[in-house]
């Protein structure tokens, strides 16, 4: 969303203080998107609507008279409590602050609609997504005009005059069609003859000789309809990439509401980030404990099991959907796990061995979010040492993988952290592969 003034600079109002205005509602209209994002599903949160910016925040500077310094006389009618030389203590922070008071008065928070391009523009606005290659390009949405030459008729709107020029002067050039400027040097001879008595003869030459030029000149017209070029345009079927991404997620007894809340925040971000460049992006909702299953939104992010975790059961279910569904020829697939990093110990190699084999080759990207308990829960434990999942995948890990993974504790981190996952590296997979 792109705010500008574009109101007379009155009397009174600078120029730099309506810049500072715009600037700072500009900062609580995107802190307002980000909040408006946690109360959504993981589709919705790209979509426009109604936010709201606390009413003190988007009044105008202004300039007022300083209560300190100079001389001021006041009069205060009825005045019973305060003589001259008391000070005023100042309202406690917050006292006037918006909403309905105790008697009715009071300011209602500033409100307004976001389309849905402004509300992702803001949602992402600071973040330093990476220009990921699009893997694979096919299908045929819809055909899409393109340039291919010229003809000689159309409508008007087509006309291309460069073209139309071009042939007119090489058609000119060819039949050698007299210019201006030769007969206006036969004109100009003419009249230095006569004014200085010359050769009568080798006047009438001269003016037979214009008669032929401007003869010539009419017969070869300076554009003719044979000149004339239209811009001609075909239909060519527009390529259409497509994506999907897995979101694979432990919902044993581990995983508490903290933690799950965690992950959808980053899921979010990561749907929104995939939507904004490519047609199609499908999502797939694998949960597991210690066996996985494909579920919808609110099943993935809602429900909670008990039992073990066998991390290797996901990457297999996700496997056996790609090979079913997902191509890789005809997709480009991402992959984003969150886990506490529970996983019973004999699987680890095996979860290691998928990864490594099967799901990273077929993934454009692959991104581990280990999330972990609030900070009040954390405050009253020892420092947490690595997990084990931790452990086996730092063996994936590299400069030229396509894979990276990060801690979360707290809502304040997802968005440092997406930004460390989708950063351009050069040379990496994630940042140019094709």
């Amino acid at each position: 969303m792109y705010i500008i003034d574009r109101r007379r600079d009155t009397h009174g109002k600078s120029l730099a203080n309506r810049q500072r205005f715009i600037r700072r509602a500009r900062a609580l209209v995107r802190r307002a998107v980000r909040e408006a994002t946690g109360d959504r599903s993981i589709l919705d949160a790209g979509r426009g609507g109604e936010i709201v910016v606390p009413s003190d925040g988007v009044r105008e500077p202004v300039f007022r008279h300083s209560n300190e310094g100079g001389i001021r006389d006041y009069i205060l009618p009825g005045n019973k409590r305060f003589v001259e030389g008391d000070q005023i203590d100042r309202p406690p922070s917050g006292g006037g602050g918006g909403g309905a008071g105790t008697d009715g008065d009071g300011e209602d928070d500033f409100r307004f609609v976001l389309s849905a391009e402004e509300f992702i523009d803001l949602f992402l606005e600071d973040l330093e997504l990476p220009d990921l290659a699009k893997r694979q390009v096919i299908g045929e949405a819809k055909d899409q005009p393109r340039r291919a030459g010229f003809r000689s008729s159309g409508p008007p709107s087509a006309l291309s005059v460069p073209r139309t020029m071009r042939n007119s002067l090489s058609r000119r050039m060819a039949l050698r069609r007299p210019r201006r400027s030769d007969i206006d040097a036969l004109e100009k001879k003419i009249h230095e003859l006569e004014a200085a008595g010359g050769d009568l003869d080798e006047i009438q030459k001269l003016k037979l000789e214009i008669e032929r030029h401007r003869k010539r000149a009419l017969i070869i017209p300076f554009i003719d309809p044979l000149d004339v070029r239209y811009r001609r345009h075909e239909l060519v079927p527009r390529p259409v990439a497509q994506a999907v991404m897995f979101c694979l997620m432990d919902v044993s007894g581990s995983m508490d509401e903290h933690m799950k809340d965690l992950a959808k925040r980053f899921f979010s971000l990561l749907y929104l980030f995939l939507s904004r460049r490519y047609t199609h992006v499908d999502v797939v909702f694998i949960r597991h404990t210690h066996e996985a299953k494909e579920v919808d939104e609110q099943t993935f992010f809602q429900s909670r099991e008990t039992g073990g975790t066998v991390v290797s059961t996901a990457l297999e279910e996700m496997a056996r959907i790609v090979e079913e569904r997902f191509p890789e020829h005809q997709w480009n697939i991402y992959a984003a796990q969150a886990s506490d990093g529970d996983n019973v110990p004999i699987d680890n190699a095996k979860t290691v061995a998928l990864l490594k084999s099967v799901i990273l080759p077929m993934c454009q990207y692959y991104a581990y979010l280990e999330v972990g308990s609030s900070p009040e829960e954390r405050s009253s434990r020892s420092p947490e040492a690595p997990s084990t999942l931790w452990r086996a995948y730092e063996l994936l890990t590299g400069p030229k993988s396509n894979m990276s993974m990060r801690k979360v504790r707290d809502r304040r981190d997802i968005y440092p952290v997406f930004r460390q996952l989708f950063e351009k590296k050069p040379g990496s997979i994630a940042a140019g592969a094709s």
